[in-house]
């Protein structure tokens, strides 16, 4: 029984590691970074015009631009497998990679992984529902989210802790992106412009993400507290939270910026990442 598990295990691998997998893996990386671009421009728009028709700036707002476009049934199901096979790529990462690494690092790296394989997953799902039709605005979907769980016992505890989770993990792509951490996933270009390019894209582009992510963690906890889970309307909701404070405006067209780097970032790592 030990020996078939293995054999399974080392099949499972072995398919993950293959050559197509890794290729749709990396057309995944340039997917997401589609996505970024098209998010990033449409906080730019919020930022710019508040009354404006600007969509939702979040992922289901990102693909429903790309249903618009034509042949959008075709990239949308193009998006679904691209990111399927991420997803999968980064599940095989946290099963089997990491073994030489400590203890704290190995269970570090592979918690990162799971979470990655989850976004791209979701991703994934995001794409699949606008192309059967049943799709429904990033912010709707969230907010029905916050109002199920906050209904459950310790609902509201949860939530909180989704919130810090997710603040932490923006806190987290800040660091990444002020030290360059990131660049020990790429194979980075022998030019030194082209170095300097990359890195300055992964660093921009890290730290919006982060303070993106951060917003919506902190969007969860305050609507939390506040008893108003309908309020927790995802990234689209933090973005458009972060235009109303004082300088909201200059703050967020410089985070529409940022997720425009971070989208190029993407891109760039498709073809540089270390796989």
């Amino acid at each position: 029984m030990k020996k078939e598990l293995k054999d399974a295990a080392n099949a499972v691998e072995d398919a993950s590691n293959s050559k197509a997998l890794v290729i749709a893996a990396r057309a995944g990386f340039a997917v997401s970074g589609l996505l970024h671009l098209l998010i990033g421009s449409v906080a730019i728009q919020l930022a710019l015009v508040k009354a404006g028709p600007a969509g939702p700036a979040d992922q289901a707002g990102a693909v429903a631009q790309l249903a618009s476009q034509p042949q959008g049934l075709l990239l949308l199901w193009a998006g679904f497998a691209a990111c399927v096979a991420l997803a999968l790529w980064q599940t095989s990462n946290a099963v089997f990679d990491y073994g030489q690494l400590e203890a704290r690092k190995k269970v570090a790296k592979k918690l990162s992984a799971a979470g990655k394989a989850v976004v791209f997953a979701v991703i994934a799902l995001t794409f699949a529902a606008s192309a059967s039709g049943n799709s429904q605005t990033g912010g709707q979907s969230t907010s029905d989210f916050t109002v199920s769980i906050i209904a459950a016992p310790g609902g509201a505890f949860l939530l909180i802790a989704i919130g810090a989770a997710i603040a932490i993990a923006g806190l987290v792509f800040v660091v990444l992106g002020v030290k360059g951490s990131f660049k020990k996933e790429l194979r980075l270009p022998p030019s030194g412009t082209a170095r300097s390019v990359v890195t300055g894209l992964g660093v921009v582009g890290y730290i919006a993400e982060g303070v993106a992510l951060f917003l919506v963690g902190l969007l969860f906890i305050i609507s939390t507290v506040n008893a108003n889970p309908q309020e927790s309307t995802g990234l689209d909701g933090g973005l458009k939270a972060l235009r109303e404070q004082p300088y909201g405006v200059y703050m967020l067209t410089a985070v529409g910026a940022g997720l425009i780097c971070y989208g190029l970032y993407l891109m760039v790592k498709a073809k540089f990442a270390r796989m």
